[in-house]
């Protein structure tokens, strides 16, 4: 991974920055370091020439091209689950949520309710937060998902899914990884159902 960023720090911002309400997604965020702030302040005397610049801010990185080895647990059990546990022959659907986002409680609701269209494609919830707070998450906005064979929510206890598979700009992100365990497509932030349900399939 580039930049002097740690991976808890890259939690902790991936995190503070989880849900952008915005409704855009990584391809039109503002990667502006600067956005928001007011420097208006600054004078040529506070600021001089001499100055050496801010550190460079971490690229953003492609997903992985193929499901890479990783560990997460089963919030409900707390068992590990690998790699060599999705089942093969379908499509897998990783998808990094936060609990608390709104646009991730939205999706799962959507989903929810096509359950009949994804019934055949490996869907794993994967987050990094407390599972006392994801325990509750697919009975809450997901009922028709809760309790499918082919669907998991996962707590991602050592940060793995931002080392192996990809850091978003922002909640929910879906990867969707074929048959063969290549990726096919992947977006961060909302996306209209029909065109998730799309991508879910083919």
């Amino acid at each position: 991974m580039k930049g002097k960023f740690s991976v808890l720090s890259l939690a902790l911002a991936l995190g503070l920055a989880a849900c952008n309400n915005g409704g855009s997604d990584s391809k039109t965020t503002s990667t502006d370091p600067h956005e928001g702030h007011d420097h208006s302040a600054q004078t040529a005397a506070s600021t001089p020439h001499t100055q050496t610049p801010p550190p460079a801010q971490p690229e953003e990185q492609d997903p992985a091209a193929s499901i890479p080895d990783f560990k997460f647990y089963k919030v409900k059990s707390g068992f590990g689950f690998e790699k060599s546990d999705i089942p093969s022959s379908k499509n897998t659907v990783f998808i990094l949520f936060d609990p608390s986002c709104g646009h991730c409680q939205q999706e799962t609701q959507a989903l929810a309710k096509n359950y009949e269209k994804i019934k055949d494609v490996n869907l794993l919830y994967i987050s990094m937060n407390d599972p006392g707070l994801m325990v509750n998450f697919l009975p809450s906005f997901g009922k028709e998902l809760d309790g499918k064979s082919n669907v998991e929510v996962l707590y991602d206890r050592d940060q793995e899914f931002i080392r192996k598979f990809h850091i978003p700009k922002m909640f929910p992100a879906n990867y969707v990884y074929g048959a063969d365990g290549n990726l096919k497509t992947y977006w961060v932030g909302e996306k209209n159902i029909d065109d998730i349900l799309k991508a879910f399939v083919q």
